[in-house]
């Protein structure tokens, strides 16, 4: 491990950056206007000092030909999952993607089934890439049992037919900002084991858990059973605000499930990004005092909005536990678009009927405070023209 100054890690996440001269998708949406953009899942901090030195000495090296993984990837992301989760793996489980949307689509392709399932609300891509593969889409929706998302174990079970042999989970979930527990992973584990399902698991959030009582767990670190009917995805991105860089993995244990995704991603997936594997190298090996305080600093945006949530007529939200992803309900405002409703006021969200749900909003609070707040003021205001 390199050793760095504490001062690397003491980033400015109050800083405000100017994203709209950077090609940003995030801010781009509303080039000219007055609107906050809080919906597509980046950050607006920079990212840690070492990935960018990272990144800078990569450049400078100045040939891009094609290439491989690092030398020592494949062993610093072992010793991660090992340390972090208690999940021992082996390097020849890795594959490597130039990111997690690409590897849900391919998990999609690599069983034989004719229906893929999941559970609703959940990250859009989990809705078209069973499509995409010419594959039939199954949902159930989440329960709510002691005031907290969970899933509906009797509905997933009943939802099952013949030809579904995939259940894709989100853990932690996005949008609904869970981390779900041993007991919640065993039973529903349990249910796809029986019903012949591999599980695809995108645990791209596992690095953003905010409440200290709460740990990711694996869905794979479970069991060898089920480690062998699991496809893992998982990526610094999110965690280290990299998405641009496109560099993700699979952990997949079983071999023949291995070969067979490795044969799906033939002529269709690109070799990961060379800048992208200098980053995620980089995160993961240097970059562990920076990701404390980043999330000290996310947790104190959930509980400003958490508290402006509950104090304001007409939303409410479910305690947050993981992701800077905070999923509101809107329905007792009554509108049918609320998403568009608060962009005429100046806030930018992601509407629910794009994760399954309507009378929803999606709102990223991966940003400095002083934006948040103004945000949260925007959102009263316009709910002052409705009461």
């Amino acid at each position: 491990m390199r050793i760095y100054s504490l001062r690397k890690f003491m980033t400015d996440f109050d800083k405000k950056i100017d994203r709209c001269s950077s090609s940003s998708i995030k801010w781009d949406k509303y080039k000219g206007l007055d609107v906050i953009p809080m919906w597509v899942a980046d950050m607006d901090f920079e990212a840690p000092e070492p990935v960018i030195e990272a990144i800078i000495e990569r450049a400078c090296h100045g040939v891009f030909g094609y290439t491989c993984e690092p030398d020592d990837l494949a062993g610093v992301i072992v010793e991660m999952l090992e340390t972090e989760y208690g999940w021992q793996i082996k390097p020849s489980w890795l594959v490597w993607l130039p990111g997690l949307v690409t590897g849900l689509n391919i998990s999609c392709r690599t069983t034989p089934g004719k229906a893929v399932m999941t559970s609703i609300p959940v990250y859009p891509p989990f809705l078209s890439a069973p499509v995409n593969a010419g594959k039939r889409l199954v949902t159930t929706e989440h329960a709510i049992e002691n005031n907290s998302y969970t899933f509906d174990f009797d509905s997933i079970d009943k939802a099952h037919t013949k030809g579904t042999d995939m259940f894709i989970l989100c853990n932690p979930q996005n949008p609904l900002g869970r981390v779900f527990g041993s007991e919640e992973l065993n039973m529903l584990a349990e249910i796809c084991l029986r019903r012949g399902m591999i599980i695809c698991s995108d645990e791209i959030h596992c690095g953003l858990v905010l409440d200290k009582d709460k740990r990711h767990i694996p869905i794979a670190s479970i069991s060898e059973e089920i480690a062998s009917r699991t496809i893992t995805l998982m990526s610094p991105s999110k965690t280290f605000n990299v998405p641009g860089l496109g560099f993700s993995f699979a952990v997949i244990p079983d071999e023949i499930i291995r070969k067979s995704f490795r044969k799906a991603m033939e002529g269709i997936v690109p070799h990961v990004n060379i800048l992208g594997y200098a980053a995620g190298l980089a995160a993961y090996r240097d970059c562990k005092a920076w990701h404390v305080y980043l999330l000290e600093y996310l947790k104190g945006n959930r509980d400003v909005l958490e508290k402006s949530i509950h104090e304001t007529y007409g939303l409410s939200i479910k305690h947050v536990e993981a992701t800077y992803l905070a999923w509101i309900d809107c329905r007792e405002i009554g509108l049918e678009n609320p998403a568009a409703f608060f962009e005429e006021h100046g806030v930018g969200l992601s509407g629910g009927e794009f994760f399954g749900a309507k009378g929803f909003v999606r709102l990223n609070f991966g940003c400095p405070k002083s934006i948040l707040k103004e945000a949260i003021k925007r959102i009263r205001n316009a709910l002052s023209f409705i009461k």
